[in-house]
């Protein structure tokens, strides 16, 4: 599908599979909106994408610290500024900690976890909720993980990834019902831990892929691709995946 007409935004895209997102909607043709914590690290991502010839002026770049409230108004406002209407948002951020032990994190670690995940999901999607009701074809996108279904015990997050990846799911859920009668799509994918590497790799097309290979990027940009070209009938809720 061709994103040429689509306007999106797209959170800690400086690294990762968010970088991965930016790149891969733009090749795609859609104007992108990429955030990072820090100006530096999106417009890095911003100059990777021009240099493979895409138009300067349907890229642009950012800076978003998504535990801070003050920058997530910036960065909606700095994106208002250029665009009368966002087609899809891509809720992508999220600071990932490490550790199966509740006392290895430091209180500063731990709230910062809560604050980038849980907070920072809410107030972006707040923050530009009234341009994506200005699209004809909204949808919004948020990259949870498995952490977030009830029940999961396996990744090697943790807790404090763990309470802001079930903040997520539940915010995702009542926000699914509410904006629905305003054609507003809610979208959540619920991975395990997966293989992102490099989109611009020759291998990112032709890797082969096997049901004992982890699972890929490549997967999940497919996934999000699929729910937003489907027909505006069509409210795909959520991505889960066998968990390994």
């Amino acid at each position: 599908m061709d994103f040429g007409h689509h306007r999106v935004v797209i959170t800690a895209a400086g690294r990762d599979f968010g970088r991965t997102l930016a790149i891969e909607f733009a090749a795609r043709g859609a104007e992108v909106h990429l955030s990072a914590r820090t100006l530096e690290a999106a417009a890095r991502v911003r100059e990777e994408i021009l240099a493979q010839g895409h138009d300067g002026g349907r890229v642009h770049a950012y800076a978003c610290d998504l535990a801070d409230p003050a920058s997530v108004r910036e960065f909606a406002a700095a994106v208002a500024a250029r665009t009368d209407h966002v087609d899809v948002l891509l809720n992508n951020g999220s600071r990932y900690q490490h550790g199966r032990d509740l006392l290895s994190a430091s209180d500063e670690d731990v709230a910062d976890t809560l604050a980038s995940g849980a907070t920072g999901t809410v107030l972006v999607t707040k923050a530009f909720l009234p341009l994506l009701l200005e699209s004809a074809k909204p949808d919004i996108v948020t990259m949870i993980s498995g952490c977030g279904e009830t029940g999961n015990h396996r990744s090697d997050a943790h807790d404090a990834f763990y309470a802001a990846k079930s903040a997520q799911s539940g915010f995702t859920e009542i926000l699914s019902r509410r904006l629905r009668d305003r054609g507003v799509r809610v979208i959540s994918l619920y991975p395990p831990d997966f293989d992102n590497h490099d989109p611009l790799s020759p291998q990112w097309e032709d890797a082969p892929r096997t049901a004992k290979d982890p699972l890929t990027a490549q997967s999940l940009v497919d996934c999000i691709f699929f729910a937003i070209g489907q027909p505006r009938d069509c409210f795909i809720k959520s991505f889960t995946f066998e968990q390994v």
